[in-house]
């Protein structure tokens, strides 16, 4: 008697953890739709940057010359984080993840986004610091002003662009909420108690 018991306990289970698979996947696909939108958005500034760099560079001299260089350095190191951000939605597969891990990537990329705005505040930091420097060394003015130009817009698209991000993603935080709300399964010593939300979010 305990065997069929245990058999169809184990079975409830699984049909559970699928149907909880099941309800995470349309908030996975908008999470990783809008992360990929994400990174074309930081891609094209890099190779905007990079591009516009590159034909001024010849162009121009000094301070001038000094930002362009700044930008393709900038650019080169945007268009990376932006192609490896890319193919990492490309590859993710969520289809065994279980509710911890479902939840736990879903806020890791906000945390993430968020840290990385806490940078950005520090770049344009430097890149004020660059300037107010260039004020006062004769000798390398030029470059301290065009480097801390260039760090110092290269900063503020960051910090709008990180913050953005995070606010579009975070739009989905009450959907995923109203999934794990609606969602359970409970045990007592006499009763095993199963309550799946079958409406998408």
């Amino acid at each position: 008697m305990k065997k069929p018991i245990l058999l169809f306990f184990f079975s409830l289970l699984v049909s559970f953890a699928f149907t909880q698979s099941t309800l995470f996947s349309p908030i996975h696909e908008s999470r990783l739709d809008k992360q990929r939108k994400g990174m074309l958005v930081l891609g094209s500034w890099a190779l905007g940057n990079m591009a516009l760099g590159a034909i001024r560079l010849g162009q121009t001299t000094g301070e001038n010359r000094a930002f362009q260089q700044m930008q393709i350095g900038w650019g080169a190191v945007n268009l990376g984080i932006a192609t490896l951000g890319y193919l990492g939605t490309m590859h993710t597969d969520y289809s065994s993840w279980d509710t911890y891990r479902s939840v736990q990537e879903h806020y890791k990329i906000q945390k993430i986004l968020l840290f990385n705005a806490g940078l950005d505040v520090g770049y344009m930091l430097g890149g004020a610091y660059l300037l107010e420097r260039g004020q006062r060394d004769v000798k390398n003015a030029e470059r301290l002003r065009g480097f801390g130009r260039s760090i110092l817009i290269q900063g503020a698209f960051l910090f709008v662009f990180d913050l953005s991000l995070h606010a579009i993603l975070a739009n989905d935080n009450p959907k995923l909420k109203s999934i794990l709300s609606q969602s359970s399964i409970g045990f007592s010593p006499n009763q095993v108690q199963l309550h799946i939300a079958l409406n998408k979010p």
